[in-house]
């Protein structure tokens, strides 16, 4: 079963694995308690702020916590280099720094195409 939601939403049923991109390592006691017996959580960031202490239970039953290095310097050169060949467009919109309570109401509610780029 594919599934999104809220980092704090509980899942319709529990499911075989979880990834988590945010640096927020509150989220992985959260994200083992959405997976089944046996199941998977991976961190797919490259930086995590800290996991807080959560209790054995919800890793027990042979759930896996799992972190995963996601590229190398070189291939990210690489990529760029294929990068540079597949017509990406991008989309970004400028805002002042001073908006950026503004900005993220409106990245929350879909009112921005693209990325919005904060500047000073």
């Amino acid at each position: 079963m594919d599934w999104t939601g809220a980092s704090e939403e509980k899942p319709p049923v529990p499911l075989d694995a979880a990834i988590i991109y945010a640096p927020v390592g509150a989220l992985v006691p959260l994200a083992l308690r959405a997976v089944r017996k046996g199941g998977r959580v991976v961190c797919a960031g490259i930086h995590m702020s800290d996991i807080p202490s959560f209790p054995y239970d919800i890793l027990w039953e042979e759930r896996q916590l799992l972190s995963v290095a996601n590229l190398t310097r070189n291939d990210g050169v690489e990529f760029f280099k294929v990068a540079a060949h597949a017509d990406i467009k991008t989309h970004t919109t400028a805002f002042p720094l001073r908006d950026a309570n503004e900005v993220l109401a409106k990245l929350r509610s879909g009112q921005i195409t693209g990325a919005a780029v904060l500047q000073p």
